[in-house]
């Protein structure tokens, strides 16, 4: 009876024991948008993290893009958002004006390895003089094409913006009036319309100073005129024909993977599933990048592809740091990530991953980024480009176009009436 109870006595004891270990573990919330590779890679680097410090446990919240920001803004304004956070870098003026909507990493430096990363990366992070963001990977918008497709067509890939012009109308006569030398959807088409306007003019598109636009009304109207022109030579198909297929991810629309959309102007970070998701034998090849002659600036959309951020009101933010310090300095962590959220930034990451083997010349990633590092960029683009309401206004215009309900006059008109309302409001 005596050792029964003595037994009993030390089982409770052992149990109580690991109540309290487990009741002082602390925990962290992590969330981030992605795919499935993007999801599985983050969750096994977590693993990687939790062995490493068992006493921080991390609870991971993952989603695709549509609806994340939504979902983030829900969370921010409740002050219920996560520890760790993958940011956006556009989402700096709405959530951290004067830079106190998140904690500032350069406190952190202790556990978090500022070294390994470019000093005007950080700045891209940086708001009123805090880090607010790491970069995890740099990234611009480059011109890839399905060289099957191309070649079906009998055309090599456009050098110059006449080149491309010229191609919807071989496109169509060739291959029929479902073949289409580029898609774009609206993000991709006002990204690429103010790279031509950049390289012509030699200025921005947002002038933050006097917070509206920098164009006049005839370059407002020439920026719209170029879409239009596109859609005319059957570059590009209309807004209108692409919503006929319904709501999807554009890699994920039957034409694109048939090949019947053979080219886009995408970000170097994310043209990897757009390969992937093509028919085989189909594959993806990065194109030139169209050029005026006598431009010395490429017009660039060079910006981070995403961040990693400290919630403001996390009551952990040391243990938030060595997360963010594991997943992109240490190797476990990033050998766990690979290539799952762009080429890293970090120095010790970038040359393990080349000398391993994981970085390929080859890539269709790393090749954009090669490209991308040697092509002229002098002019910073504003964060205020990527507004989701200027975005959402533009695209707002050129449906209205397709539609017939608006003239290019009208809507490179109402696009620079309302979107200086906008900009007034945004800009702090």
């Amino acid at each position: 009876m005596k050792i029964r109870t003595i037994a009993l006595f030390v089982g409770l004891a052992s149990a109580g024991s690991m109540m309290s270990i487990n009741a002082s573990a602390e925990e962290l919330r992590m969330s981030w948008w992605g795919g499935n590779s993007r999801h599985t890679a983050t969750n096994d680097a977590v693993k990687e993290f939790e062995k490493v410090y068992p006493e921080i446990s991390v609870k991971t919240e993952y989603t695709g893009w549509g609806g994340h920001l939504e979902r983030l803004t829900t969370q921010i304004a409740g002050n219920t958002e996560p520890d760790v956070m993958q940011t956006n870098w556009n989402w700096m003026p709405i959530f951290s004006a004067r830079g106190d909507g998140f904690k500032d990493l350069r406190e952190y430096s202790g556990v978090l390895d500022l070294t390994q990363f470019d000093q005007s990366a950080l700045e891209a992070g940086t708001n009123n003089g805090k880090l607010n963001g790491i970069p995890v990977s740099m990234t611009a918008r480059v011109f890839y094409y399905n060289k099957d497709t191309w070649a079906k067509a009998g055309l090599p890939y456009p050098v110059t913006w006449d080149d491309l012009m010229k191609a919807g109308p071989v496109f169509k006569e060739k291959l029929g009036d479902e073949y289409f030398p580029l898609m774009l959807e609206g993000r991709d088409i006002i990204a690429m319309n103010r790279s031509f306007m950049v390289q012509k003019y030699g200025i921005p598109m947002i002038d933050e100073a006097s917070k509206k636009f920098a164009y006049s009304d005839e370059q407002m109207l020439e920026f719209f005129k170029m879409y239009e022109d596109m859609v005319n030579n059957h570059v590009t198909p209309s807004s209108k024909y692409v919503a006929s297929f319904g709501k999807a991810n554009l890699y994920e629309h039957k034409p694109w993977i048939n090949g019947e959309w053979a080219g886009v102007y995408m970000w170097n970070s994310a043209i990897n599933k757009y390969n992937d998701n093509l028919r085989p034998p189909q594959s993806m090849e990065l194109g030139f990048y169209l050029m005026q002659k006598g431009a010395d600036d490429a017009g660039l959309f060079y910006k981070p592809a995403l961040m990693l951020s400290i919630g403001k009101n996390s009551k952990n933010p040391e243990g938030a740091a060595k997360l963010i310090n594991f997943l992109l300095n240490e190797p476990a962590g990033y050998n766990a990530m690979g290539l799952a959220r762009g080429v890293p930034l970090s120095l010790a990451a970038r040359r393990a991953l080349s000398l391993d083997g994981t970085i390929k010349d080859d890539d269709l990633s790393v090749a954009g980024l090669a490209q991308i590092d040697d092509l002229p960029k002098k002019l910073i683009t504003s964060p205020h480009f990527e507004n989701p309401k200027i975005l959402g206004l533009f695209e707002e215009m050129i449906e209205k176009m397709d539609q017939g309900s608006m003239t290019v006059e009208q809507a490179a008109k109402e696009f620079m009436s309302q979107g200086n309302r906008i900009l007034r409001r945004a800009i702090k």
